[in-house]
């Protein structure tokens, strides 16, 4: 069986209630159960932290025994050196993945510190940047 890791970072733990206007209403648990209703052939293990060692030390653990990992690093995309060099260090392909376009944001969250240590990325498409994220994993694993 795939195995799959979603990993998201600070304030996604807050999705359906959190500025409803860039990131819709549905929470991320809810969401989360149509994902695996898509993919019955696929172990997907879900994770969310607020704090970048806690993100570090998810992708360490499953980032040498999984067949891919979704990563929403949040506003660490942004900041975090530190996530970029463990995305690197890990053998299981990563996939970035945003909710709104961050192209289309503020200045500052229009660079991702972790792109370049990705496979791809896939962002402004909702929830279903996650859904576009393990189709990209699904192809590489092949």
């Amino acid at each position: 069986m795939i195995k799959i890791a979603i990993i998201n970072g600070p304030n996604l733990n807050l999705l359906g209630k959190r500025e409803p206007g860039i990131y819709g209403n549905q929470s991320f648990e809810s969401y989360f159960e149509t994902l695996k209703g898509l993919y019955p052939e696929i172990s997907f293990e879900y994770y969310q932290s607020n704090h970048e060692g806690s993100l570090i030390d998810k992708i360490q653990e499953t980032g040498f025994d999984y067949d891919g990992i979704i990563l929403n690093a949040g506003g660490y995309t942004h900041t975090s050196i530190a996530l970029h060099d463990c995305i690197r260090a890990v053998t299981t392909p990563v996939i970035e993945v945003h909710i709104s376009d961050i192209k289309k944001r503020e200045d500052f969250r229009q660079h991702s510190m972790i792109e370049a240590a990705c496979k791809a990325t896939f962002a402004g498409f909702g929830m279903d940047s996650y859904r576009k994220g393990v189709e990209a994993l699904l192809e590489i694993i092949k």
